[in-house]
Order: structure tokens, then C-alpha cells, then sequence
């Protein structure tokens, strides 16, 4: 495809925002229905800032777009904001917003990412003015890249990585994919193979620096809450599915039915991905004759409760200290994986179907030092969960590597510090000669 060809479908990309811009107020207060919008805040999906710029010289830009991307990032804002340099840090969807005001509060200023249309993006811009901007992982976003190559703001994608499909979706439309690429100032990747689909697509400066996720603490927990439920718990054995997608925890619900005879009283955590199916999950297993405690409601657990159905936001940190093995969904009856890095940090062994691409790197290394295993099927999962119950010894051995490998994988952060130096440290300087004529009372 043509250079020209390129041009003329971003074009189309642009009228057709243009023309749909007036229509998504109804789709954006659709999503505030439905809590995946913030009522009191939809302006700032038009570009409307909720707040004034600070007072500073620099001002970067950081964009993550949900959960997994935000908390991978929060290590990285917490070394970049300092007195020279303000962050304000845009995400996409409430529960990475509360993350936001959880763990980087009075640090950054949080605004929601305005849409992908010239109009909000363009006000976004006028209004906060950055010097840099750092988007996590793989946000790609023509309008925004190309308005910030407009204006010369140099975009930095960190944590970069592209999924299988999202490679040869680009590889398709080369030009295209080259149009918007080049737009990079910088790709600081996760693995070799990232950095090189990357540079394949046109990016011109590109650094391989590992996992964000790996440097991460692991998810917190509220000391009383943990203690009451694991007195609720007892010894009871106790296994996990986490981030589980439509129909994974049937998969559960059918190794707990066959593990309940060899393994009396034995609990089983099903966390799915998205809360919002809980009242559906509930239904599917009750009619199942399973006995189900919501954690939402506050329900006690019982002496014969079958499953606690985890459907609350903000605490992975309490479900997976509750249990040593956690399969991690979205890898049997979903695609592309979830993040196992946090299991492995809070003494899991791990459990994954073969559908982990997004996280390919991450397996790989678990897989190959032995910290985790892959399953098939409902059945190869019910074989593996009886093994890892029965066998101390081998839950032990998987829960040992698991921690040496986050040790191992760790660094990505100041290698990913290191490249953004250049484009960092002119602004903390600018930033210093601001404060100093601040003091002296320069106009």
C-alpha cells in the first residue's frame, strides 16, 4: 500500500470523527449508564480540562489506558514527578481512575483521555500544553499521534508490546502502519520480539527494557480484611481462577464439582475479569447446586460454601493471598492472556491455558523455569489443581521459581528511565531555571 494510500484512509479516519463527533454524547452517557464512564467527568472526553494547568515550565503526559496498564506505570510516574516537572496522567475507564487517585494521589493531576477526534484532542493539547508525552504498552491512537507530530511533542511509547493479531493487522496496511510510527520519538519495548515488530513498522528509535510489570509492588491489602477471611477459611483448601472470561468459570465450577470428593471442604475463588457478569456468574453456578458467597454483599463463608465469587474492584491482593495455585483466565476460552506477574509475586503456583500471547514473554520465563504449567481443558486443569493440592512439596517448588523469576525479570524500570532521560532531563532543567527566576522575581 501506497504512501498515498496512507494519507488518504487517515483522512477518512479524520472526516469520519468529525462527522460522529456530535453524535457521541449519547454513547458516552450510554457508558456512564453502565459505570464505565465517570457522569460528573464527561467533558474531559471532549478534551474539557477538569482542572488548570500548574504553574510549572515542563508538563509530561502519561496515558494508560486501564488497570493493568496504570499500575505497571505507577512506578514510573512516582520517579518522573518531582517540583519541575508536572504529570498529568490520563486513563480510560473509572477503575484505573480510582487506581490513579489510590496510589498517585497529590502527585499528578488526573484527567480521562479525550476521544480520538481532532476536536477533543486538540483542546486537550491547547489547555495543557505538554512537553513530552508517554503513552504505556500499546495505545495506538492515529488522531492523538498525529496532532502531537503536529505540534512537535515528542511521544514515547514505554512497556511497548503488539499483540499477534495487532502485528499482522499492521503488517497488512505497512504505510499506514509507517504514517503513524514514525510519529515516535522513542519505543522502549518489552521484549526482542516487541522491539523488532515495532521497528519493522516504521519506528525509527527503539530500546528493549523489559517488563514495567515486573518492577511493580505486588497488589495491596487491607490487613483486616485478609486476616478475617483467612480465619473464615481455616484450613480448608483453597484454590483460585482469577480474571477469569465467559466461560472459564464454568471450567472452575466443573473442577470443583470433581476435586470436592478427594479434597473434603475444598474452596474455590473465581475473580472475573470484568464484575459487572457477576450477578450472571451467580445465577449459572447456584442453578449448578453450588453454594456461592459474594464478597460484594459481604457474605459469610460458610462451612459447605462451594465458591467465593470475588466481584469486587481493587482487591487481587486479598483473593490471591487467600490461595498458593491461581489459574489465570483469559487464556482457555478467551485470547491473548492476563498479567501472571502478580501471582507469582504473592507465592502462587500458576496455572494458564495456551492463549497467552499478550504476555508471551512473561510465560516463557515462568514456563521455563518451572513456575508455571499450561492446561487444555477442563480436565488437564482438574488433573493439574489435584496434583498442586495434594503435593506440597511441588506447589512449593512452583511457588519458589515463581518469585525467582519476577527477581530475575526486574530492571525494566531504570532501563526505561535511561531511555527517557534525554527527553527528561531538559525539562527538570528548564523547570529549575523557571523556580530560580520564580525566586528572584523575574517577570
Amino acid at each position: 500500500m501506497s504512501e498515498r494510500w496512507a494519507r488518504t484512509a487517515l483522512a477518512a479516519y479524520q472526516r469520519f470523527g468529525l462527522l460522529a463527533y456530535p453524535l457521541l454524547g449519547a454513547y458516552v452517557g450510554w457508558r456512564a449508564t453502565r459505570g464505565k464512564e465517570d457522569p460528573q467527568r464527561r467533558r474531559e472526553r471532549y478534551g474539557f480540562a477538569g482542572q488548570l494547568r500548574p504553574d510549572t515550565r515542563s508538563l509530561v503526559w502519561v496515558h494508560a489506558a486501564s488497570v493493568g496498564e496504570t499500575a505497571a506505570v505507577v512506578p514510573l510516574v512516582q520517579r518522573i514527578a518531582d517540583p519541575d516537572v508536572a504529570v498529568v496522567m490520563t486513563t480510560g475507564t473509572v477503575t484505573s481512575a480510582a487506581l490513579v487517585d489510590d496510589r498517585l494521589k497529590g502527585l499528578v493531576i488526573h484527567q480521562y483521555v479525550p476521544l480520538d477526534m481532532k476536536p477533543s484532542v486538540a483542546r486537550f493539547l491547547d489547555h495543557w500544553r505538554p512537553d513530552l508525552a508517554i503513552v504505556a504498552e500499546s495505545e495506538i491512537w492515529p488522531m492523538t499521534m498525529l496532532e502531537l507530530g503536529r505540534r512537535r511533542i515528542p511521544q514515547v511509547l514505554v512497556n511497548a508490546r503488539l499483540s499477534d493479531r495487532s502485528f499482522r493487522r499492521w503488517k497488512a496496511a505497512p504505510s499506514l502502519a509507517e504514517a503513524l510510527f514514525e510519529n515516535l520519538s522513542h519505543v522502549v519495548a518489552q521484549s526482542d520480539v516487541d522491539g523488532e515488530r515495532f521497528h519493522l513498522l516504521g519506528a525509527r528509535a527503539v530500546a528493549v527494557a523489559g517488563n514495567l510489570k515486573a518492577d511493580t509492588t505486588p497488589p495491596p491489602v487491607d490487613p483486616h480484611a485478609l486476616q478475617m477471611m483467612k480465619v473464615a477459611v481455616g484450613s480448608r483448601p483453597v484454590w483460585a481462577a482469577i480474571s477469569t472470561h465467559a466461560g472459564e468459570e464454568a471450567l472452575a465450577a466443573t473442577v470443583h464439582e470433581t476435586l470436592k470428593g478427594d479434597h473434603p471442604h475444598l474452596l474455590t475463588v473465581i475473580i472475573p475479569r470484568h464484575v459487572d457478569r457477576a450477578d450472571e456468574l451467580e445465577r449459572e453456578l447456584v442453578q449448578r447446586g453450588l453454594i456461592v458467597a459474594r464478597r460484594s454483599r459481604g457474605d459469610s463463608l460458610a462451612a459447605d460454601t462451594d465458591i467465593l465469587l470475588g466481584d469486587t474492584m481493587g482487591e487481587m491482593g486479598l483473593y490471591l493471598r487467600l490461595t498458593e495455585i491461581a489459574f489465570i483466565g483469559k487464556s482457555l476460552t478467551g485470547q491473548g492472556g492476563q498479567n501472571p506477574l502478580e501471582a507469582a509475586m504473592l507465592g502462587t503456583a500458576i496455572l494458564s491455558g495456551r492463549y497467552v500471547q499478550n504476555f508471551r514473554d512473561a510465560y516463557h520465563r515462568l514456563l521455563t523455569n518451572g513456575a508455571a504449567r499450561l492446561v487444555q481443558d477442563a480436565a488437564s486443569l482438574c488433573e493439574q489443581v489435584d496434583q498442586l493440592l495434594s503435593e506440597t512439596p511441588v506447589r512449593r517448588r512452583m511457588i519458589t521459581a515463581g518469585s525467582a523469576t519476577v527477581d530475575e525479570m526486574r530492571g525494566a524500570l531504570d532501563r526505561t528511565l535511561q531511555a527517557l532521560d534525554p527527553f527528561l532531563r531538559p525539562l527538570r532543567l528548564s523547570g529549575r531555571l523557571d523556580s530560580r527566576e520564580k525566586a528572584l522575581g523575574a517577570p
